[in-house]
């Protein structure tokens, strides 16, 4: 009797630690999939400020240029800053302050609504082979995003491959309506590619380069380099080619944008070699 109560316990032991190890297991494929959630949902914040900054830098330059060329004399320039945005310039000695206002009730430019100021300023100088160009967003919203920082183009004439240059400092916060937050710092060049001095902002075509960091409000911080150079056409609101290398502690991968198609898709691969497909906003 002694030995079958032993063997009883003996078997009982052994289910009871199948469930312990079972229980484990789905806990710990739980966890991991949380986790994963977690970082792809990241990945995809960090690329929302990358659209933004896009942006926001095809306004400041685009709003730049079409300065320059009424100032010049250059002939016409049709830019792609719609009628709903209010421009004000402010001409003192060489001194250019431009105001860019979206409303208080919003400005859809690319698709997405645009609330508030940018304002911009520079020294003119036609003779310069660098001009420095600072602005700041005041009560500034991008989709009900609000973003926050005061910023720096220096815009080179011509760079080593004889294309006009913008390196963009890329100090800003984001925030977004549910109150999750991420911050970004680093430098981006856009090299001007196609499209300069056709009077025609829309037919321009960026490719960047550059290294920035994003942390978010949890403490985590992605840094992100790019690989191969980002091609950006304006016409199209996203990225259509290019990769960046993008890595956090414990967790990172390669950002890919696809070979040219105008769309809203891409790729991360994780370092493991999983990949998984990323639905741009």
């Amino acid at each position: 009797m002694t030995k079958f109560n032993t063997f009883k316990k003996g078997v009982f032991s052994l289910v009871v630690l199948g469930l312990l190890f079972t229980s484990c297991s789905e806990s710990e494929d739980i966890s991991e999939s949380a986790n994963q959630v977690e970082d792809t949902f990241e990945v995809k914040r960090s690329a929302e400020i990358d659209q933004v900054d896009n942006i926001l830098g095809d306004l400041v330059i685009d709003a730049y240029e079409g300065q320059e060329v009424s100032e010049d004399g250059r002939g016409t320039y049709t830019g792609d800053i719609p009628e709903c945005v209010t421009i004000t310039v402010v001409a003192q000695q060489g001194y250019r302050q431009v105001t860019l206002d979206f409303g208080t009730d919003g400005c859809v430019v690319n698709g997405h609504i645009l609330k508030g100021q940018i304002i911009f300023d520079y020294t003119r100088d036609p003779e310069a082979q660098q001009i420095s160009i600072n602005y700041n967003l005041v009560d500034f919203y991008f989709d009900n995003k609000n973003l926050i920082g005061s910023r720096s183009i220096l815009k080179e004439l011509s760079n080593e491959n004889g294309n006009p240059q913008f390196t963009h400092n890329l100090e800003i916060t984001v925030i977004w309506p549910n109150g999750a937050q991420a911050s970004r710092e680093g430098t981006k060049s856009r090299e001007w590619v196609e499209g300069f001095g056709s009077g025609i902002f829309s037919d321009n075509v960026f490719e960047i380069t550059g290294n920035w960091t994003a942390t978010f409000v949890n403490g985590n911080a992605h840094t992100n380099e790019v690989l191969v150079p980002l091609r950006r056409e304006v016409i199209c609101a996203y990225f259509v080619s290019g990769s960046l290398n993008i890595q956090r502690t414990n967790f990172g991968g390669v950002f890919d944008y696809g070979d040219g198609d105008c769309d809203n898709q891409a790729t991360f691969t994780y370092n493991n070699g999983q990949e998984i497909d990323i639905t741009l906003n």
